[in-house]
């Protein structure tokens, strides 16, 4: 057995972590979006140090953001 310590994505924020395993799985409710997927990819030091849990919907990478959230980016640019 081998101890391990978990943690949301929003946890995550601002940490670099040396090794990161990472389940992108569609979660039970809710949903995953580029957001999601940018910080649960990024705690890690780099790509050799992340290890995907399973796989995973690769259309996820190949969608838009949502469109009320980039017109919030957009207000809060100006």
């Amino acid at each position: 057995m081998t101890a391990a310590y978990a943690f949301t994505d929003y946890r995550s924020q601002g940490q670099t972590i040396p090794y990161v395993l990472v389940d992108i799985a569609t979660p039970p409710t809710g949903g995953l979006n580029l957001f999601n997927l940018y910080v649960a990819l990024s705690w890690s030091s780099g790509r050799s140090t992340i290890h995907l849990l399973c796989d995973f919907d690769e259309g996820l990478f190949k969608k838009c953001h949502c469109l009320e959230l980039l017109a919030e980016d957009d207000r809060l640019k100006n």
